[in-house]
């Protein structure tokens, strides 16, 4: 970038300094001689800035919590003061700062500290999980639940899902409840199914499934709305557990480099503690926070009431740390669980079928589509989670009849997950896209990675139309990335590597499940975790790529991820993130001359 460049956005942000002789007005300017000196500069690096023409540059200034001009060190060093601080990148990467599409971030029942941590490789057997669980036992207060996540048949040895057998055989009497890593179905002890008053008379909700052996009796394993029946009986997290989860977890994302996150699905407790965290100034992240939809149309009228006229991010309110961006709504279940809506029977161990098992909706069509209708109309932006290709096609039909009976654009609803679409649903995607700016996909690449596995022997061949993003790119359609923490790992290096390599973990059916040809390179995995995610969350003038007068957002990387092989994105380590140009995180020495 030549010095001219760098004096047009001195100009346009109404700042000033001599270049060549040449002083540039600053607002607030008291005389020729007051030089506006940037607060700190990053210099000698590769900065990935992931504008419209992906300019690379070699320097950053920043003034406050803006970037004030990008260009070569030369240029920028020219800008300091004094009391400018100057970070040498001795050639080291600068992107954005990442962000994630859908994470639950904020804490509940299952995901928070005292939460048994089931995950693999840490799990790799359910003798693994006994042992876990009788030892909580053995540590804990003798009464209350027993509580644990992260656990994945694909990943165990015994290649099942746990059972109350299995579970009852080290804890009968206290009541346990393990969340499978998906969410979307769990397993409950005995003790636990009694409190819930599950039995083989039991039926099931309507949305979810009680799972039950060849003579009727429940197995322990409860499916989608069925685990409410166990959930709300766990005490909730208190305030403090919420506010500590929040802080914990917004330090963790700045270690990965990640500075922004869409919640979804949160409640009134959460956005409370959100609330107290940030005016507690450490809420070191951007949070677009989508409201728990519900799934009744009278529900739908009753947040609408009370939530829409402060749930308009299309309107710049002032802060942009915590944004109420809308609702969040569920069309089906799971592909860990066989219920996400399909077209046809789910497969069994890839080339198997679960003979008639096709899954189900969450919410009954029509209601689904009324509800949508009314969110549409208030105005709110709204994001479905659609797994199967039936789930999507409601969901896109549903959105363009809503934008045909009421031209809105601008709300840019999302299809959460949208794993297998179907033709239709691609093509009504570009036309949402062109013509209403809305219908992005906001997929997690690392399904295929963490829960790959199960993945694959769940879709069969369908697995490889999963996660399509090379069509996507073909089409000119735009998507959003997510981990769906704690579904899987958040740090978005991995959702940029699996989107490129699309390998499974373990490769029980392959290394190539999904297909390769559906890949895309690590430019465009990276712009599914900035600046589209930040379209995403309404805030694509303010982060998400690297311009002046943007939030000076940003991440350092011992790495350029342009520039190595496939293998080594995952490996990516961050070593100082940057929010609004305050430093969030710094590795050891991050700082340090070099």
């Amino acid at each position: 970038m030549d010095s001219g460049s760098v004096q047009g956005w001195l100009a346009s942000s109404g700042r000033a300094i001599c270049i060549g002789g040449m002083v540039i007005a600053l607002a607030g300017c008291q005389g020729e001689n007051h030089q506006a000196a940037p607060d700190r500069v990053l210099v000698n690096g590769t900065v990935l800035t992931l504008d419209a023409t992906d300019t690379i540059a070699e320097a950053i200034a920043i003034a406050g919590d803006v970037i004030a001009a990008v260009g070569s060190t030369a240029e920028i060093e020219a800008l300091a003061g004094p009391a400018t601080e100057r970070i040498d990148l001795a050639g080291r990467a600068v992107t954005p700062g990442l962000l994630d599409a859908h994470a639950h971030f904020s804490p509940g029942p299952s995901n928070r500290l005292d939460v048994l941590d089931l995950s693999y490789p840490k799990i790799k057997s359910i003798a693994e999980v006994q042992v876990a669980v009788a030892e909580r036992a053995q540590q804990s207060a003798a009464d209350g639940w027993i509580q644990g996540r992260g656990w994945d048949e694909g990943k165990l040895a015994e290649r099942r899902r746990i059972t109350a057998r299995d579970l009852d055989a080290v804890e009968s009497e206290r009541p346990v409840w393990l969340s499978q890593t998906m969410g979307h179905y769990g397993t409950a002890n005995s003790a636990a199914l009694r409190l819930a008053k599950i039995g083989p008379g039991t039926p099931d909700p309507p949305g979810g499934t009680i799972e039950r052996d060849a003579d009727g009796n429940p197995t322990g394993i409860l499916k989608e709305t069925a685990q409410e029946l166990v959930f709300g009986l766990i005490p909730p997290p208190t305030p403090d557990e919420i506010e500590r989860g929040i802080r914990e977890l917004a330090a963790a994302f700045n270690a990965e480099g990640m500075t922004g996150v869409k919640d979804p699905g949160i409640t009134d407790d959460a956005w409370e503690a959100y609330a107290r965290v940030l005016a507690a100034d450490e809420l070191t992240v951007r949070v677009f926070a989508l409201w728990d939809g519900g799934r009744s149309i009278d529900e739908a009228r009753g947040l609408i009431a009370k939530r829409a006229a402060m749930t308009r991010p299309y309107e710049r309110r002032g802060d942009d740390r915590l944004i109420a961006g809308g609702v969040k709504l569920f069309a089906d279940g799971s592909g860990g669980a066989r219920t996400a809506w399909m077209y046809d029977d789910w497969n069994l161990d890839v080339t198997g079928t679960d003979v008639g098992n096709r899954g189900y909706p969450n919410i009954e069509p029509d209601t689904l589509r009324a509800m949508i209708r009314l969110y549409h109309d208030a105005g709110l932006h709204i994001s479905t989670h659609a797994i199967g290709d039936r789930a999507i096609d409601l969901v896109v039909d549903s959105y363009l009849e809503a934008m045909r009976a009421n031209p809105k654009p601008g709300l840019r609803h999302g299809i959460i997950h949208a794993n297998v679409p179907t033709e239709h649903a691609l093509e009504a995607m570009v036309r949402l896209q062109r013509d209403y700016d809305a219908g992005y996909p906001e997929p997690s690449a690392t399904f295929m990675w963490w829960i790959g596995d199960t993945y694959a022997g769940n879709f069969g061949l369908r697995a490889r139309q999963l996660d399509p993003f090379a069509t996507f790119q073909k089409r000119g359609i735009r998507w959003a990335n997510g981990s769906d923490y704690s579904v899987t790992p958040f740090p978005a290096r991995y959702g940029i590597w699996a989107a490129v390599a699309r390998e499974p973990a373990l490769g029980i059916y392959g290394g190539d499940p999904f297909g390769r040809e559906e890949a895309v390179d690590a430019r465009t995995a990276l712009r599914a975790a900035t600046v589209w995610a930040a379209h995403q969350m309404f805030l694509e003038q303010q982060v998400g790529s690297i311009e002046v007068g943007k939030y000076a957002d940003l991440a350092v990387w011992d790495r350029n991820p342009l520039r190595v092989a496939t293998a080594d994105l995952k490996d990516m380590q961050c070593e100082l993130t940057l929010l609004g140009g305050k430093v969030v995180f710094e590795a050891d020495g991050a700082r340090s001359p070099r």
